[in-house]
Parts: C-alpha cells; structure tokens; sequence
C-alpha cells in the first residue's frame, strides 16, 4: 500500500492526464480519496497543469463528501486561470454562501479571475471582504488588489491600494509602476520610479521594463539613458526581454542608432522579437532599406521570420516611400506560405495609395480573402483626402458608415476632402452628422522632455508659465523663416475663412509651441525631441525644416505613424510620410 511520501512522490511524476486518472483510481481502491491530503494536491494538478483536465478536476471535486477550503482553492486556482475566468467569481461566491474558512489563498485567486475578466465591481467586493477578513496587512493579496484595479482601468483606486499599504515588497512597486505606464500615465510611472530608487529599494528585471515602456510612451530619452546604464550596471542586459525593451525604448525616442548599437552588442542570443522590434525601429524611422536588409539577415542568423516580420518591413517600404521594393516583397510573401492577414494587406493599400495609385490600392481591397477591417478604408479614405479623390473618398467613407466606424478622422477627413474642393454645403452637411453622432475632434496636442521633465502644449496654448516668452521666440521665428522663402499653408486650413486668420490658425499649432520651448530651454546644439498624438502637418513640417537649419538645430518629431529627424533644413522622411 502506498505510503503517505510514496503519493506524493507520485504526484510529482505525473506528466499526463492518464497518469492522473490512475492516481485518482489508486486513491479510491484504497479507501485513502476521501481522507488524504494528496486528494487536493491532485485536484490542484489537474486544474492548472497544461496536460491536465479542469472539468475531470471538478468532477474529481464533487465526489468529495465534505469539501475543505483547500479542495475549493484548488479548483478556483485553475477557473482563475482558464478561458472562462468569470467561472472563478462565482465558484468564489459559492465558496462564501457554503459558510467555508475563507483564507488569503481563496481571496488571491478570485482576485486573478477577476483581472482576466477585467471584473472591477466585482474586485470593490472582493477588497471590502478582503478587509473584513483581516488580510488588509497581507502583501502579497493587496498587490494582487492592486493589479486588478490597474489593469480593470482604475488607476486612482491602484494607487490609493499602494499608498495605504503599510509594508510593500518589490511586486508591489512593480506592479504599481507597470499599472501607471499601460495605463497611459507614463510620467507618474516614471515618477514612481525615481521615488522607489530614492526609498532604498533596488529596482528588478520587472521594474526596469514598467521604467522603460514609460520613457517609450514618452519619447524621454534623458530618463530612458539612465533607465539603461542601471540595466548595464546591474547586468540586467543578459535577460533578452530587457535588451528588447531598451532598442523599443531608443527607437521610441528617435534615436535608431543608439537602438541598432544595443541590437548589436548583445551579449544574449537574439529572439524572433529582437529582430522585430529593431525592423519596426528602422521602419519608424524611414529606414526601409536597412529593414529589408535586416530582414534578409534574420534566415543567416537561424531566425525565421513570421507575419509581424513581414509586417515590419512592408511598414519600412511604406514609410520610405519604396514602392516597388514593397509590392515585390507583398508578392513573395503570397507565394512563400506566410499567413497574410489584413494588416499586411493594409499597409500594401497605404503603400499604393500614398504613391498615388489610388485603383490598384482599391483592386487590392477587392482581391482579399478576408473582411476589410475600418483601419483599411481610414487608410483609403486618407489617401483619397491626400489626392483629391472625392468618389473614391466618398466610398470609403460609405463603407466606414456601414461598419458602424464613429471615429472623429473619418468624418474631417471627408469633411476635408469637400472644403478642399471649396465644397461648403458637404461641409456643413458631415459636420452637422458629427454633431448628431455627438463625435469630437481630437485635440492635437505635443510634449517636450526638458531636463528630465514634461511639458505638454495644446494648439494656441497659453497656460505653460513660460507661455510669454514662447510667443515671443514665435514671432521671432515668423520673421527670421520668411527670409528663407517660407510661406505659411493656408490652402491646409479648411475653414470658409480669409487668408489672415487662416494664417493665425497655423502659427500656433502645438508642435510649434513645443519647438519654441525647447530652443529657449536649452543650450544652442542640444537636440530637441517632440512627441505629437496626430500626424504632422505639412505647414510645421516645412516650418521645422527652416528653423533646423536656421538655429543649426537637430530637432526629432515623433508623430502618430513615424518619426521625422529635422537636420540642415532636410527631413529624414525626404518629404514622403
């Protein structure tokens, strides 16, 4: 008869579900299912191993005559991590209505389920009873909590959790400072972090990737290198997913360089994401030749590329305006066996599109296999705003309507379309549908990193405390570019409206203000870096040009789809974008 130690070293050798069920057979026959401790143990195993069965896990779970709390926490370890994690919430509440011990293990697992569902009313529950327990000193369960609360979108209620936990370990301040930064809060991340630092604690693999995703969001380079001489100070760069995080984090700020070198002095072996990120970086950065390259170089290195590979270098043909080189490697790839999606097709109808072959684009759209997705026809009805097209943009538009599409751009972009054909009455007409579909322009809006701190411009901004002596370098600038042949685009203004105040509309777009700021903020030959949320337009891009050249400044624009390195009056994007 098997022993109390024998059971449990059997336990450990099961590695399929066969072997499970003969465990479970071996326990009945001998009369121990209903008594032994390895009764939960192969509840447990069978609920969250890969080669285990969650429903033979409850069925196992019913034969039971008086479950305990550990036989419970089994299965709702596993619900809590199946497919269906809502089942772990209720399993929970059944826990509670059955007057069972809960313990900090029950709790912490109901927790999970309830941040794979993204379950947030039902995790306010679930802390209010955690507390009733008395497991608000608990660590480990409050950083749980506050996870959940992080990733159901609270933040306030995450940070809150954090500021009032009377001892935190280092997941705690992981967890918070990953929380902040995916949730689009990046400098309060950042923030964290350099308070975490000045508290005595020693920042993790973990931390320094919640760091450096926020330096990438915020395109803060200063903050990014410090960030990265503490991963090459604490030899975190032998973990690879660090090294990825550091290339996204300099190509993120407009430095692909300093990305390409990290790339190269790896100490660690390169993954399929390495490769991809540094492709994606020479892409955002309009260096398609050195993505196709790179591309070329995966196979010598045993690397084979996958569909986000391709992706990455369509993206590199379509921001460097190659063409060609594009629709041949779109071509190789539907007869090489790579999985097309409509990603790949959607960046084949940009490419064709922004070159102006407006019909082959369209051909393609009617040539796919699978749905056009909305992000496909923003594309077409860009491209169509780009060339004048109204019946095509008026198509796409129609079809956007018939997929339920809401976004603000689809309806300027056709409201553009019409104004630039001086076609008011179909102005009106779009702008009266935006009104009646309660849609918002967003508001285009830039950010600078000056001395390791953000500052955020809105067009005609004058809140900044510096606003005055902004406007000033403004008016300085206006009247310096005009010696250098530069006339404002008031045609890019699609407002019924006279030249002068189109004029005015242009002079204080956001990008400008920012650019403004960063010449009077810093010393003459410092870089200057701005963070743009739409794509720039074609008056800053030609006023950016001017000024780079006029203050012998190296000015980096990172804007929606791409980044444009302004150097001796020539942009990096050649004036394709």
């Amino acid at each position: 008869m098997a022993t109390h130690i024998n059971l449990y070293s059997l336990l450990k050798k099961c590695n399929s579900l066969i072997h499970m069920k003969q465990l479970h057979a071996h326990l009945i026959t001998t009369g121990k299912f209903q008594f032994h401790p390895s009764r939960t143990k192969l509840i447990e195993l069978l609920a969250i191993s890969p080669a285990g069965n969650l429903s033979f896990a409850a069925i196992i779970f019913r034969q039971i005559q008086n479950p305990s709390t550990n036989d419970y926490n089994a299965v709702l370890r596993g619900l809590a991590q199946c497919s269906q994690p809502t089942q772990s919430i209720s399993w929970y509440r059944n826990m509670l209505r059955c007057l069972l011990n809960i313990d900090a293990l029950t709790c912490s697992f109901a927790l999970k389920g309830c941040a794979r569902a993204l379950a947030f009313s039902e995790a306010t529950q679930l802390h209010s009873q955690l507390l009733r327990f008395g497991f608000d000193a608990d660590v480990l369960l409050l950083t749980t909590l506050l996870d959940v609360y992080a990733k159901t979108g609270f933040l306030d209620a995450a940070h809150k959790v954090f500021d009032e936990m009377v001892i935190r370990d280092i997941a705690s301040w992981n967890a918070m400072i990953s929380g902040l930064a995916q949730g689009s809060r990046p400098n309060e991340a950042m923030g964290l972090f350099n308070r975490m630092k000045e508290e005595g604690w020693k920042p993790n693999d973990v931390t320094v990737l919640g760091a450096l995703s926020a330096c990438s969001q915020l395109g803060a380079l200063k903050q990014g290198e410090v960030v990265h001489g503490y991963v090459v100070d604490e030899k975190l760069d032998k973990n690879v997913i660090v090294c990825n995080a550091v290339i996204d984090m300099y190509a993120k700020c407009g430095f692909v360089d300093k990305a390409y070198l990290v790339f190269n002095s790896m100490s660690c072996r390169k993954t399929l994401i390495t490769w991809n990120t540094m492709i994606m970086a020479f892409a955002m950065n309009g260096d398609g030749y050195k993505a196709l390259d790179l591309l070329d170089r995966m196979a010598s290195d045993g690397t084979c590329p996958d569909a986000v590979s391709y992706l990455a270098a369509l993206c590199a043909c379509n921001h460097a305006g190659l063409v060609d080189e594009g629709v041949r490697l779109f071509d190789f790839m539907k007869v090489s066996g790579v999985k097309l999606n409509v990603k790949h097709y959607g960046s084949v109808v940009d490419l064709l599109g922004r070159a102006g072959r407006l019909q082959e684009a369209y051909d393609i759209i009617n040539s796919m296999p699978m749905l056009p997705d909305v992000v496909l026809w923003q594309s077409l009805l860009g491209v169509s705003k780009t060339y004048g097209n109204v019946e095509m943009a008026e198509m796409a538009s129609k079809k956007l309507a018939e997929m339920g599409s809401n976004s603000c751009g689809d309806f300027v972009l056709l409201s553009n379309v019409y104004a630039a054909q001086q076609r008011w009455k179909d102005v009106g007409r779009v702008r009266e549908a935006m009104v009646n579909n309660d849609v918002r322009k967003v508001p285009g809006f830039s950010y600078t990193e000056i001395d390791g701190r953000i500052h955020k411009f809105i067009n005609r901004d004058q809140s900044h405390p510096n606003s005055k002596e902004i406007y000033a370098k403004l008016d300085e600038i206006k009247f310096r570019i005009k010696g250098y042949g530069y006339i404002a685009e008031t045609n890019l203004v699609l407002h019924d409206i006279g030249d002068e105040d189109k004029e005015n509309a242009l002079n204080y777009h956001s990008e400008k203000l920012a650019v403004a700021y960063g010449l009077i903020s810093t010393v003459d030959g410092t870089p200057i870096q701005v963070i743009k949320n739409l794509r720039i337009c074609v008056d800053c891009h030609a006023f950016i040009k001017i000024i780079s050249n006029i203050f012998n400044r190296e000015i980096i624009v990172r804007d929606r789809a791409r980044f444009h390195r302004f150097k001796d009056g020539v942009c990096s994007c050649r004036d394709y974008w």
